[in-house]
């Protein structure tokens, strides 16, 4: 598909928003919110918009609303093949962040342990089964911004 005139120059190398479809809004939006104390940034019901400090927004919308706008099959499948990252600034926070998501009521799928890679990590799933890692990557920095750089400060 072309688009009239579209510059072909390349996308810029960024990350915008990343939603996942739920299952319960409202349980959904407990975990984040009530659970790991995050921030809804938008009035609407039917979706829940959270600005990341790194300048990503994560949205929280209905699954089947979502798969029809998509125009995609839902086919239930529990992995999709993509997880995400909630990368730490310590070795100690990653079992931090991990023990107030079991308090929040998420499910630890892997146990944070030590890397090959010389980092700290491990996996939960959150209410709707989407998969997360907590890492500590002693190889990258994160500013007190919530940007994460390949490499130390």
């Amino acid at each position: 598909m072309s688009v009239p005139g579209a510059s072909v120059e390349g996308m810029e190398q960024r990350l915008s928003l990343i939603t996942l479809g739920v299952g319960d809004l409202a349980r959904a939006r407990r975990f984040y919110e009530d659970g790991l104390g995050w921030t809804k940034g938008n009035h609407e019901d039917e979706v829940a918009f959270y600005q990341l400090g790194n300048g990503v927004v994560l949205a929280l919308w209905a699954r089947d609303e979502l798969a029809h706008d998509a125009r995609v099959a839902d086919s239930g499948a529990t992995f999709s093949g993509i997880s995400i990252a909630y990368n730490t600034r310590s070795h100690d926070e990653v079992d931090e962040v991990m023990t107030q998501v079991v308090a929040a009521g998420g499910t630890v799928t892997k146990p944070p342990e030590e890397q090959v890679w010389g980092g700290y990590s491990g996996y939960f799933s959150d209410p709707d089964g989407h998969p997360w890692e907590v890492a500590f990557n002693p190889g990258w920095s994160i500013d007190e911004a919530g940007h994460v750089s390949l490499g130390p400060a």
